[in-house]
């Protein structure tokens, strides 16, 4: 599974339509201005400061889909008649392998995003995919995981049906504060 995708998301009561497709150069300008917001940059491990770092970024999330193992999604409102609408935010399939039963997933949300429904939206349109895609080799949970002061993340974990399964250890540098693990196994898709 190799050759990306486009998932289109309906609208819903409490987010906006949208398209969640493969990451492309032609988005660095927009990572970079989204990048920029300190709450954002707090939690995620890369940090884009330019579009140096955005180009290595869009790059590292095109050879995940190449070699088939980091499914990175731009979530884009949906704009009709448009090419490309607004960059909200991104979500990841991480850690998939033929015959591993779990895979991990992950997400962040653009500042003028946030409180729209997106990262839940998003997160359900993605781990739909991934189920439907990898169940045949063997794909049967995926893992959340979020450090356990991130509240809003814990939010959009239960708000996506990912059930608190346990309280991990700190891992610096990456995971510096214990975290949270969520699971969403098949069976609850």
């Amino acid at each position: 599974m190799g050759a990306p995708v486009e998932l289109q998301v309906a609208a819903s009561p409490a987010s906006p339509a949208l398209v969640l497709r493969p990451w492309r150069m032609e988005d660095v300008a927009a990572l970079v201005e989204v990048s920029r917001d300190p709450t954002l940059r707090q939690w995620v491990n890369s940090v884009v400061d330019d579009d140096a770092d955005a180009a290595r970024w869009v790059q590292a999330q095109q050879q995940g889909w190449a070699a088939g193992n980091r499914f990175g999604f731009a979530v884009l409102e949906a704009q009709p008649g448009s090419v490309r609408g607004q960059l909200l935010g991104n979500v990841a399939l991480k850690e998939v392998a033929y015959g591993q039963p779990a895979a991990e997933v992950g997400y962040w949300t653009a500042a003028h995003a946030r409180g729209r429904g997106v990262a839940s939206h998003a997160l359900e349109a993605l781990t739909s995919w991934a189920f439907d895609t990898f169940e045949a080799d063997g794909l049967e949970r995926l893992e959340l995981l979020h450090q356990v002061d991130n509240l809003a993340s814990c939010r959009v974990a239960q708000k996506s049906r990912y059930d608190f399964d346990t309280i991990l250890p700190a891992a610096p540098p990456s995971f510096p504060r214990d975290g949270h693990l969520h699971i969403r196994r098949h069976t609850s898709a």
